[in-house]
């Protein structure tokens, strides 16, 4: 979860909310605990590693069109959330050359680490998960670093910053909160090792809402550690990599290449990790017919096409978005599909024991959030919102279409 979330929403939630921004991001973490319940009550009751395809697909048996749907949603959010981590990836990795602004060069590395990783998972996945264990401890222990780092060189205090943010609307805070939730995409990873997991009824929630609390704590303390000790003008003005500039100014280069490290390490451990399992998922979706049957091929045990189409499918994100824009269109496809897993959770309320105002209370906090950011972008952004809304269509009709070929053929 902690992918480069901190490192890719500061700079944006500085820029419309200022020193609301812990609040915010406090608050996107409520959302996700409100998402969380409901993948929690499925995940305890199917136990199946599936997760959000599989749940919507045996809530809802009859509808092809349903669990198309919620295939292609569920994988183009990880596509974006995939780009958005190359994107974050880049922007960290040229911060201190003399290019760092050019927009064409994060692009070209973001295409560079996604190409890395597209093949680092092609060639072998041995040895992976330790790499990914030490990357994981070592950006934890960094953040750790820069949380201390900023908080000790703290130039102004929250009362001031308050007085001089006094004007910043509440729904302002409720946009960026939503903005954020794609900051906590992840947490629904875990019901995927279910089949691997000791008394899921009691660890599935533990994991996850213990992982949404960590991930919450750490960015509320590095983002309040940011706006103490660097000047808002600096965070809006390098948005795309705020702390490293900001460390730059106030510890030297050691500092900026501290931020860089652990930048680079978080959203590392993020595309690999994204690339691993979004492609398996992708490929069980392509042998259940919902994408074409030749993503389901493997090789080795290796589901190389998925890989190597997520991959493609990424960069040519990247390279028709900005970092907002990929942030936003995150953040509202995992707040649909979460939306979806709460709906699903309502249909059988009384087989997974939830609670019905619990869910109806995440169904519609779901929904504001979703709606939130949409409003957001047809009132500042409408150019943003068209090309969102032209994304949605597309995966729609591709989701449409492999149902109705699916029904065609008999399956």
């Amino acid at each position: 979860m902690v992918g480069g979330g901190i490192f890719t929403i500061l700079g944006i939630s500085v820029s419309m909310i200022g020193v609301f921004t812990p609040l915010a991001i406090i608050l996107g973490g409520l959302i996700a605990s409100l998402a969380a319940y409901s993948y929690i009550k499925l995940g305890v009751y199917y136990k199946d590693e599936g997760a959000s395809y599989s749940f919507y697909k045996r809530t809802f048996p009859g509808s092809s069109f349903a669990a198309s749907l919620i295939g292609w949603w569920v994988m183009f959010g990880y596509i974006s959330t995939l780009a958005l981590y190359a994107y974050t990836f880049a922007s960290y990795a040229i911060s201190s050359m003399p290019f760092a602004d050019s927009e064409w060069a994060r692009k070209f590395v973001a295409g560079a680490v996604i190409l890395t990783f597209m093949l680092i998972n092609i060639w072998s996945v041995k040895g992976m998960g330790k790499i990914e264990d030490l990357m994981v401890y070592t950006k934890l222990v960094i953040l750790v670093i820069i949380s201390f780092v900023l908080m000790s060189n703290g130039q102004t205090t929250i009362p001031v910053l308050l007085q001089n943010n006094n004007d910043t609307s509440v729904l302002s805070i409720l946009i960026v909160a939503s903005i954020t939730f794609v900051a906590y995409e992840g947490f629904q990873l875990v019901i995927n090792a279910v089949n691997e997991m000791e008394e899921p009824e009691k660890n599935i929630p533990r994991a996850i809402y213990s992982a949404l609390f960590l991930a919450m704590l750490i960015y509320v303390v590095i983002s309040i550690g940011a706006i103490l000790a660097i000047p808002f003008e600096a965070i809006i003005q390098n948005q795309e990599y705020a702390l490293a500039a900001g460390a730059g100014e106030i510890l030297g280069r050691w500092g900026s290449d501290v931020v860089i490290l652990g930048a680079l390490l978080a959203t590392s451990s993020a595309i690999s990790g994204t690339v691993f399992g979004a492609s398996r998922q992708m490929a069980a979706i392509a042998k259940d017919g919902y994408f074409p049957k030749v993503l389901a091929r493997r090789v080795n045990n290796i589901p190389v096409f998925a890989i190597m189409s997520m991959s493609l499918l990424a960069f040519l994100l990247v390279l028709v978005g900005s970092l907002q824009v990929i942030l936003e269109f995150g953040s509202v496809t995992f707040l649909l599909v979460s939306l979806l897993m709460a709906f699903a959770n309502f249909k059988i309320r009384h087989l997974t024991k939830s609670s019905t105002s619990t869910t109806v209370l995440s169904f519609f906090g779901l929904l504001s959030g979703a709606v939130l950011i949409l409003f957001y972008e047809f009132n500042s952004q409408p150019q943003q919102l068209i090309f969102i809304l032209v994304i949605y269509a597309l995966l729609t009709a591709g989701s449409w279409f492999y149902s109705g070929s699916r029904v065609q053929a008999g399956v």
